[in-house]
Protein backbone atom coordinates (compact mmCIF):
# COMPACT_ATOMS: atom_id res chain seq x y z
CA UNK A 1 0.00 0.00 0.00
CA UNK A 2 1.20 3.47 -0.87
CA UNK A 3 0.14 6.73 0.75
CA UNK A 4 0.22 9.77 -1.52
CA UNK A 5 -0.41 13.33 -0.43
CA UNK A 6 -0.92 16.58 -2.29
CA UNK A 7 0.46 19.87 -1.07
CA UNK A 8 -0.63 23.44 -1.88
CA UNK A 9 -4.04 22.38 -3.18
CA UNK A 10 -6.14 25.08 -1.49
CA UNK A 11 -5.48 28.77 -2.08
CA UNK A 12 -6.63 29.59 1.47
CA UNK A 13 -3.97 27.35 3.00
CA UNK A 14 -1.31 28.59 0.59
CA UNK A 15 -2.05 32.13 1.73
CA UNK A 16 -1.84 31.32 5.43
CA UNK A 17 1.49 29.54 4.81
CA UNK A 18 2.72 32.45 2.65
CA UNK A 19 3.21 30.23 -0.39
CA UNK A 20 1.61 32.23 -3.16
CA UNK A 21 3.68 31.10 -6.15
CA UNK A 22 2.11 29.59 -9.27
CA UNK A 23 2.30 25.81 -9.61
CA UNK A 24 1.43 24.13 -12.90
CA UNK A 25 1.06 20.57 -11.59
CA UNK A 26 0.06 19.02 -8.27
CA UNK A 27 2.74 18.97 -5.58
CA UNK A 28 3.21 15.36 -4.48
CA UNK A 29 4.88 13.68 -1.55
CA UNK A 30 4.55 10.22 -0.01
CA UNK A 31 4.30 8.65 3.40
CA UNK A 32 5.29 5.06 4.28
CA UNK A 33 2.65 2.54 5.32
CA UNK A 34 3.94 2.83 8.90
CA UNK A 35 2.47 6.36 8.92
CA UNK A 36 -1.08 5.01 8.80
CA UNK A 37 -3.23 5.63 11.91
CA UNK A 38 -6.77 4.23 11.85
CA UNK A 39 -9.64 2.70 13.84
CA UNK A 40 -9.76 5.59 16.30
CA UNK A 41 -6.41 4.75 17.86
CA UNK A 42 -4.73 7.62 19.71
CA UNK A 43 -2.02 9.75 18.18
CA UNK A 44 1.08 9.91 20.38
CA UNK A 45 3.03 13.14 20.11
CA UNK A 46 6.58 12.33 18.94
CA UNK A 47 9.51 13.31 21.11
CA UNK A 48 11.42 14.85 18.19
CA UNK A 49 9.06 17.77 17.57
CA UNK A 50 7.63 20.60 19.64
CA UNK A 51 5.23 21.78 16.94
CA UNK A 52 3.06 19.07 15.40
CA UNK A 53 0.22 20.48 13.30
CA UNK A 54 -3.04 18.92 12.11
CA UNK A 55 -4.03 19.25 8.46
CA UNK A 56 -7.52 17.90 7.69
CA UNK A 57 -8.05 16.52 4.19
CA UNK A 58 -10.42 14.55 2.02
CA UNK A 59 -8.92 11.09 1.46
CA UNK A 60 -9.73 8.66 -1.35
CA UNK A 61 -8.90 4.97 -1.64
CA UNK A 62 -7.95 3.36 -4.96
CA UNK A 63 -10.05 0.34 -5.92
CA UNK A 64 -8.40 -0.91 -9.11
CA UNK A 65 -5.00 -1.19 -10.77
CA UNK A 66 -4.15 1.78 -12.96
CA UNK A 67 -1.30 3.38 -14.88
CA UNK A 68 -1.40 6.49 -17.10
CA UNK A 69 -5.07 7.01 -16.27
CA UNK A 70 -6.81 9.65 -18.34
CA UNK A 71 -8.55 12.26 -16.22
CA UNK A 72 -11.97 11.54 -17.73
CA UNK A 73 -11.70 7.91 -16.56
CA UNK A 74 -10.20 8.60 -13.13
CA UNK A 75 -13.56 8.42 -11.35
CA UNK A 76 -13.59 4.68 -12.04
CA UNK A 77 -10.50 4.13 -9.90
CA UNK A 78 -11.92 5.03 -6.48
CA UNK A 79 -15.24 4.38 -4.82
CA UNK A 80 -14.64 5.21 -1.14
CA UNK A 81 -13.69 8.43 0.61
CA UNK A 82 -13.08 9.60 4.15
CA UNK A 83 -11.50 12.45 6.08
CA UNK A 84 -7.94 12.22 7.30
CA UNK A 85 -5.26 14.25 9.03
CA UNK A 86 -1.82 14.79 7.57
CA UNK A 87 0.19 15.42 10.74
CA UNK A 88 3.22 17.63 10.15
CA UNK A 89 6.20 18.26 12.40
CA UNK A 90 6.26 21.92 11.44
CA UNK A 91 9.47 22.79 13.25
CA UNK A 92 11.33 19.96 11.51
CA UNK A 93 9.81 20.87 8.16
CA UNK A 94 10.88 24.49 8.57
CA UNK A 95 14.42 23.51 9.53
CA UNK A 96 14.80 21.10 6.61
CA UNK A 97 13.48 23.65 4.12
CA UNK A 98 15.80 26.35 5.40
CA UNK A 99 18.73 24.02 4.72
CA UNK A 100 17.42 22.99 1.31
CA UNK A 101 17.01 19.40 2.49
CA UNK A 102 14.20 16.85 1.94
CA UNK A 103 11.53 16.99 4.64
CA UNK A 104 10.14 13.44 4.71
CA UNK A 105 10.92 13.18 8.42
CA UNK A 106 8.47 16.02 9.03
CA UNK A 107 5.64 14.38 7.09
CA UNK A 108 6.22 10.63 7.00
CA UNK A 109 6.88 9.73 10.62
CA UNK A 110 4.95 6.93 12.33
CA UNK A 111 1.19 7.56 12.71
CA UNK A 112 1.34 10.82 10.75
CA UNK A 113 -1.46 9.76 8.35
CA UNK A 114 -4.65 9.46 10.36
CA UNK A 115 -7.73 8.26 8.48
CA UNK A 116 -11.37 7.86 9.38
CA UNK A 117 -14.00 5.36 8.30
CA UNK A 118 -14.39 5.10 4.54
CA UNK A 119 -17.83 5.60 3.00
CA UNK A 120 -19.01 5.10 -0.60
CA UNK A 121 -18.53 8.29 -2.58
CA UNK A 122 -21.91 7.72 -4.26
CA UNK A 123 -23.58 8.40 -0.90
CA UNK A 124 -22.07 11.89 -0.82
CA UNK A 125 -23.15 13.24 -4.19
CA UNK A 126 -20.88 15.25 -6.47
CA UNK A 127 -17.26 14.57 -5.47
CA UNK A 128 -16.29 18.04 -6.69
CA UNK A 129 -18.60 19.70 -4.14
CA UNK A 130 -18.13 17.85 -0.87
CA UNK A 131 -17.83 19.80 2.36
CA UNK A 132 -15.71 18.63 5.28
CA UNK A 133 -14.54 20.01 8.60
CA UNK A 134 -12.37 19.23 11.61
CA UNK A 135 -13.30 19.88 15.23
CA UNK A 136 -10.68 20.30 17.94
CA UNK A 137 -12.02 19.87 21.47
CA UNK A 138 -15.55 20.51 20.22
CA UNK A 139 -14.80 23.63 18.19
CA UNK A 140 -14.50 23.72 14.40
CA UNK A 141 -10.97 24.72 13.39
CA UNK A 142 -10.93 23.79 9.71
CA UNK A 143 -13.60 23.87 7.04
CA UNK A 144 -13.20 23.06 3.37
CA UNK A 145 -15.03 22.04 0.25
CA UNK A 146 -13.63 20.07 -2.66
CA UNK A 147 -14.88 22.78 -5.04
CA UNK A 148 -12.05 24.94 -3.62
CA UNK A 149 -9.36 22.52 -4.78
CA UNK A 150 -6.82 23.83 -7.25
CA UNK A 151 -6.45 20.32 -8.66
CA UNK A 152 -9.62 18.19 -8.32
CA UNK A 153 -9.49 14.54 -7.29
CA UNK A 154 -9.67 13.15 -10.83
CA UNK A 155 -6.81 15.39 -11.96
CA UNK A 156 -4.73 14.25 -8.99
CA UNK A 157 -5.30 10.57 -9.76
CA UNK A 158 -4.44 11.05 -13.41
CA UNK A 159 -1.26 12.95 -12.53
CA UNK A 160 -0.04 10.45 -9.92
CA UNK A 161 -0.59 7.55 -12.32
CA UNK A 162 1.88 9.08 -14.80
CA UNK A 163 4.70 8.35 -12.36
CA UNK A 164 3.42 5.56 -10.10
CA UNK A 165 1.26 2.53 -10.81
CA UNK A 166 -1.79 2.82 -8.59
CA UNK A 167 -2.81 -0.36 -6.83
CA UNK A 168 -5.88 -1.47 -4.92
CA UNK A 169 -5.75 -0.05 -1.40
CA UNK A 170 -3.49 2.91 -2.17
CA UNK A 171 -4.59 6.06 -0.35
CA UNK A 172 -4.48 9.68 -1.50
CA UNK A 173 -4.63 12.71 0.79
CA UNK A 174 -5.92 15.51 -1.43
CA UNK A 175 -4.76 18.67 0.35
CA UNK A 176 -5.80 20.86 3.25
CA UNK A 177 -7.67 24.18 3.47
CA UNK A 178 -6.78 27.05 5.81
CA UNK A 179 -6.94 26.65 9.57
CA UNK A 180 -4.05 24.30 10.33
CA UNK A 181 -2.63 24.46 13.81
CA UNK A 182 -0.84 22.64 16.63
CA UNK A 183 -2.03 19.73 18.72
CA UNK A 184 -1.19 18.97 22.33
CA UNK A 185 -1.67 16.13 24.75
CA UNK A 186 -5.35 15.41 25.61
CA UNK A 187 -6.69 17.14 22.49
CA UNK A 188 -9.77 15.49 20.96
CA UNK A 189 -10.01 15.49 17.16
CA UNK A 190 -13.20 14.76 15.21
CA UNK A 191 -13.47 14.87 11.43
CA UNK A 192 -16.63 15.18 9.34
CA UNK A 193 -17.62 14.91 5.70
CA UNK A 194 -20.75 17.03 5.47
CA UNK A 195 -22.45 16.10 8.77
CA UNK A 196 -21.15 12.54 8.97
CA UNK A 197 -18.54 12.02 11.66
CA UNK A 198 -15.95 9.64 10.24
CA UNK A 199 -12.87 10.40 12.34
CA UNK A 200 -12.64 10.50 16.14
CA UNK A 201 -9.51 10.08 18.27
CA UNK A 202 -7.38 11.63 21.00
CA UNK A 203 -3.86 12.95 21.26
CA UNK A 204 -1.67 11.35 23.92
Amino acid sequence: MKIFAVGLNYASHNKEMERMFEQKDPVLFMKPDSALLKDGKPFFLPDFSDEVHYEAELVVRINRLGKNIQERFAHRYYSDVTIGIDFTARDLQRKQKEQGLPWEIAKGFDSSAAIGTFVPKDELGDITRIGFHLDLNGETVQEGNTEEMIWPVDKIISYISRFFTLKIGDIIFTGTPAGVGPVKINDHLQGYIEERKLLDFNVK
